[in-house]
């Protein structure tokens, strides 16, 4: 099967339809939790069956700023969009549809695969190991992720129109200092990445940098993954958003944001193993930057990494 923006669009449709029918169907009634578990199991599986179909692996990478923004839609129904539910789900929905936006302009959503899982793919270099791979931790595992950092809006069910307290606010100031982060590193690294392949005019002042072959100005000056500190923040953010009107801050519901923090550890680790087997001059910037937490003490010009 062709991966184009036809097939992408079949896909969502056959989400939309079948998730429909489950929320409205047998699971009506059932707890949030339930309702956004069953809806992952279908859409994992599926994910999972067209990628058989396809041999394209990043159906879940199109789900991941989509389907969470129906998860917190899911909980704010059932919350009766009560004050605090309506906010985060908004919240949400704004931190998706940025998302979903970078991911559009790069490609994601006419066919492009995340070129990762292919060189993954060749290092475990065993079909049946890749298969256990692709559905246990591609399909299934990422999306129990969906779950797992949307599950503090469980925290915001049956309170109501609670009262705002000024962590929630906090929390809020937060949430969007993190989105923004995430957006400007989202920006200049597609601005560069651009320009680097002659899409974009190249500036004079990163000539170094185009000949390096990775950024390292901005906020990358800061950290070498400064978009997954934002990510990562978002949610943690999300998280302290929910418990402001809790009763304490710790919540089971931890669980999400600590995993998701794993998960990004995991992928630098990975994503650097390929970036400095292709550009020599890489392993100098991890000494000098750190990975994904800011360093602020540092200069926020261009590096010497020459």
């Amino acid at each position: 099967m062709k991966v184009n923006k036809r097939t992408i669009l079949i896909f969502f449709l056959i989400i939309a339809i079948g998730s429909y029918l489950l929320l409205k169907g047998p699971l009506t009634g059932a707890s949030s939790l339930k309702r956004v578990g069953y809806v992952v199991l279908y859409t994992a599986l599926l994910s999972f069956l067209y990628s058989l179909l396809s041999r394209d692996y990043s159906w879940t990478d199109r789900l991941w700023s989509t389907l969470p923004v129906l998860m917190a839609w899911i909980y704010a129904y059932d919350s009766q969009f009560s004050r605090p539910s309506f906010v985060a789900a908004l919240m949400i929905t704004v931190w998706g549809s940025r998302l979903t936006f970078n991911f559009a302009r790069r490609g994601g959503y006419s066919g492009k695969e995340d070129y990762r899982w292919s060189i993954l793919e060749k290092r475990i270099n065993n079909p049946s190991l890749w298969l256990l791979f692709n559905i246990l931790f591609i399909a299934c595992y990422q999306q129990f992720l969906f779950i797992a950092f949307t599950s503090p809006l469980s925290v915001l069910t049956g309170l109501g129109n609670q009262s705002f307290t000024p962590l929630s606010f906090i929390a809020l100031f937060l949430f969007f200092l993190f989105l923004l982060i995430e957006t400007i590193a989202d920006q200049e690294q597609y601005v560069f990445q651009q320009a680097k392949y002659n899409l974009l005019p190249k500036k004079e002042s990163l000539n170094a940098e185009y000949v390096q072959g990775f950024k390292t100005s901005g906020l990358f000056a800061l950290s070498r993954h400064p978009n997954y500190f934002g990510e990562i923040g978002v949610w943690w953010s999300l998280y302290l958003y929910c418990v402001s009107f809790n009763s304490t801050l710790f919540h089971t519901s931890i669980i999400g944001p600590l995993l998701l923090t794993l998960l990004f550890t995991g992928s630098t680790i990975f994503t650097e193993s390929i970036t400095a087997s292709k550009y020599p001059l890489y392993k100098k910037y991890q000494k000098e930057v750190p990975a994904i937490l800011f360093r602020f003490w540092k200069n926020r010009g261009s590096l010497n990494i020459e």
